[in-house]
């Protein structure tokens, strides 16, 4: 297909969240793809958000790169930063994302996912007021589309239907940013993305607790009967998404992000148990599966999510570059790597504990 016509040219980029998982790995991202780019990493530094994720950015790319400690509810912080670093596009990715986490304190998603994305919304309409030169991309997931069936897939017309208190707020802000855009004009552009892996993902979530659980000799909770389906999208593929829906989609566009790789959480187990068998050989009989247990499953755990991304395929090209395969093989490679950085988190106080069984 011929190259979609450029929508927006970012030169200054507030990234919030960008201390975290998805947004460190964004960072990097925008950084190594366009040498005319800066960025600004804003982020309150909550426990999910880490500086070490960035470790040698600074140095590397001097004053392309800039941090800045803030609180997306500080309407002075988040305007002062707007202004002072002459921010022409938002890449609004800090939130509060772990279900298990919801279930237990929904009042910090309310806040933050909602009241956060309020403010930032404000902000950006007052400084940038008629600008069109401009673009607020907030990234969402596709947990706010509820649950699936046996089949289906989650198309951007899919009616809302979010069963947990993480999923309802991020569906919340979703409304948000598309009535700035409708009733204010303001250049919004919204992605619903699947599951993502990949490097510096905060250990609370599947994958990097199996990874390290399994190196470390403990158990391996599967919750239920480990049958849940979940799309799986490695984190630079969804990075490279995101870039490409801020240069080129139509303002008010909503792209869904997936890696076309539907996997059941037993499944994927299995298979981290096998490439980590092969990597790192556990020397126990029966290997790293041996460490398998089941567990009681989460409240309100949608069954299954998979994702159809051929809007994005179709409108802007973009395909995902790794398998499920692929992307695992990788993430196991890095965390076998820097298992000091999974220690370090650690050593602040997280010990991979279960969440999520508050019925407060």
């Amino acid at each position: 297909m011929t190259s979609p016509e450029t929508q927006h040219t970012p030169h200054h980029i507030l990234v919030t969240g960008g201390a975290g998982f998805i947004g460190s790995n964004l960072v990097y991202h925008l950084l190594e793809n366009d040498p005319d780019v800066r960025v600004v990493n804003f982020d309150k530094l909550t426990y999910a958000g880490n500086l070490n994720n960035l470790s040698g950015v600074q140095e590397k790319y001097g004053d392309r790169y800039v941090f800045v400690q803030g609180d997306i509810c500080d309407d002075q912080v988040v305007r002062k930063a707007l202004e002072d670093f002459n921010i022409d596009t938002v890449v609004h990715l800090a939130a509060e994302s772990h279900v298990d986490r919801s279930i237990d304190g929904p009042g910090d998603f309310i806040q933050t996912n909602l009241v956060g994305t309020f403010v930032l919304l404000q902000a950006a309409r007052h400084y940038w007021g008629d600008r069109q030169d401009v673009r607020f991309h907030h990234v969402s997931t596709d947990e706010v589309y509820g649950s699936l069936g046996d089949t289906g897939l989650f198309q951007e017309d899919t009616p809302y239907d979010p069963s947990s208190p993480y999923s309802a707020s991020k569906a919340g802000s979703d409304h948000l940013v598309r009535a700035w855009q409708r009733t204010f004009g303001l250049p919004v552009t919204i992605s619903n993305c699947s599951n993502n892996y990949g490097a510096y993902q905060f250990p609370e979530k599947l994958l990097p607790v199996m990874i390290i659980n399994a190196l470390e000799g403990k158990d391996l909770p599967i919750y239920g009967d480990g049958k849940n389906v979940r799309d799986w999208l490695y984190v630079r593929d969804h990075c490279s998404a995101i870039d490409r829906i801020i240069r080129f989609a139509k303002d008010g566009t909503t792209y869904n992000v997936g890696g076309h790789n539907e996997w059941a959480n037993i499944d994927i187990v299995h298979l981290i148990c096998d490439e980590l068998e092969n990597l790192k050989p556990s020397g126990r009989e029966g290997g790293y599966r041996s460490q398998i247990v089941f567990v009681k499953d989460r409240p309100g755990h949608d069954r299954r999510y998979a994702i159809d991304a051929s809007r994005l395929d179709r409108d802007l090209g973009w395909r995902p570059a790794e398998t499920f395969e692929s992307g695992l093989k990788k993430t196991i490679i890095w965390y076998l790597d820097n298992e000091t950085w999974a220690a370090d988190i650690r050593s602040g106080g997280y010990r991979l504990e279960r969440q999520g069984l508050s019925k407060s």
